[in-house]
């Protein structure tokens, strides 16, 4: 099994979306073996987005428009480079924060989670794409609620762990989730 599945596996476990014993973890924080890994209920995954490779000038920065999917697939290709991308609002989250490789201290920042964009029968996190807000940008968006479909623009700043890390530097939100319509 490959690398990034194990890893993506453990970080859901350890977010407890599914249950299940964790193995062993090796120094490098990767799972030294495939055995006992969970198995959850088979879930529908559409066909990959199709990715565009538009560019656009924006104050003399590249902003690349791409898929949240397409980051997490070649995260060395975006790396010190601003990307723009529309994502499904997950949650608030402290996942990766006050790592030493990729720091982003908790006492200054706060993360988000986006759902997969390849599943369309389940809310499932991309937790392998860690998104940092600085505080002061997250306070701005309190009234962000699952299923909020948003726009980001971000700048990936490490690829620790083979993961893409990113600082959200804007949020739009394109469109409210029906469950927060209906309750104003």
């Amino acid at each position: 099994m490959n690398k990034k599945f194990i890893l993506t596996t453990a970080i859901l476990m350890s977010l407890g979306i599914f249950g299940g014993v964790c193995n062993k973890i090796i120094k490098n924080d990767v799972f030294a073996s495939s055995q006992n890994l969970i198995s959850a209920a088979p879930v529908q995954v559409k066909s990959a987005p199709t990715v565009q490779k538009e560019v656009s000038k924006n104050q003399n920065t590249q902003i690349i428009s791409t898929t949240s999917l397409n980051i997490v697939a070649n995260p060395t290709k975006f790396l010190n480079k601003k990307v723009k991308m529309q994502a499904t609002f997950d949650k608030f989250s402290t996942l990766g924060l006050d790592y030493e490789k990729a720091l982003r201290a908790s006492t200054d920042y706060i993360g988000i989670l986006i759902q997969r964009d390849d599943v369309i029968d389940h809310n499932i996190p991309l937790s392998e794409m860690k998104l940092f807000l600085s505080k002061e940008l997250a306070e701005k968006h309190i009234d962000l609620d699952t299923g909020d479909k948003i726009e980001i623009i971000a700048k990936e700043f490490s690829t620790a762990l083979g993961d893409p890390w990113l600082d959200v530097e804007k949020i739009t939100v394109i469109k409210k989730a029906k469950i927060a319509q209906e309750t104003k």
